[in-house]
């Protein structure tokens, strides 16, 4: 059964006009901090993500979503100071929280953006690994996200995505659905891993031979059961 639009909304991004309308409904935004650090880490959850990952010493990583942190201050110390992480959000007051943090720790290797619902801002050819974790559900232009994603991997850079097989409207994405919306814009899954120690699944993804303009992007229109 299809599912209503993420949005009648008239004030829609005009930077995503040319785009389809995603044909799922959105979750509300979660909270920054997810669940307690020491209960994530309990479970071991980055470390068993970014050894999925294959996060080396030297890599350039984006943590988009990154809301307080967790992930961003872990692949900051995996990277070590050879390598760079850019922490992105849309929410401002999250990252100013980041920010405070990231002073506090003293933090070397970390820089922060904020992004748009739309487009993560992430410059070109900069990123060996980018970060959507627990967040993509949340996106409610995917298409323009994706599409604008496209060029900030370096070449041979990879989209790694955590998130859990329920309804998108209740903090998920069902695996197929995710899968259709990459690639609608020419990603291509390279990987797909269950994991319920880390609350989902990991999902790798890397760029396909070309990305298909705006106008050719066919919307899924049906979310998995």
């Amino acid at each position: 059964m299809a599912c209503k639009p993420a949005t009648d909304d008239p004030a829609r991004p005009e930077t995503s006009a040319e785009f389809p309308r995603p044909d799922r409904p959105v979750s509300d935004l979660g909270a920054t901090n997810f669940s307690t650090e020491d209960v994530r880490d309990s479970r071991g959850e980055a470390q068993k993500v970014m050894e999925l990952a294959d996060i080396r010493p030297g890599m350039t990583v984006a943590d988009i979503g990154a809301g307080e942190g967790y992930y961003t201050v872990r692949l900051a110390e995996r990277v070590g100071n050879g390598g760079r992480v850019l922490a992105q959000d849309i929410d401002r007051q999250a990252l100013d929280r980041l920010g405070q943090r990231v002073e506090r720790e003293r933090i070397e290797n970390v820089s922060i953006k904020l992004g748009t619902e739309d487009d993560p801002q992430l410059p070109s050819d900069s990123f060996d690994r980018i970060f959507l974790v627990h967040m993509y559900h949340e996106v409610s232009e995917p298409y323009a996200f994706l599409w604008r994603m496209w060029p900030a991997l370096a070449e041979g850079g990879q989209v790694i995505v955590v998130d859990s097989d329920r309804p998108t409207d209740q903090h998920g994405i069902p695996p197929l659905l995710l899968s259709c919306e990459f690639e609608a814009i020419g990603y291509r899954l390279i990987e797909f891993v269950e994991k319920p120690d880390i609350r989902g699944y990991f999902a790798r993804f890397e760029r396909g031979d070309t990305r298909k303009s705006p106008s050719e992007i066919a919307p899924c229109s049906v979310q998995p059961a």
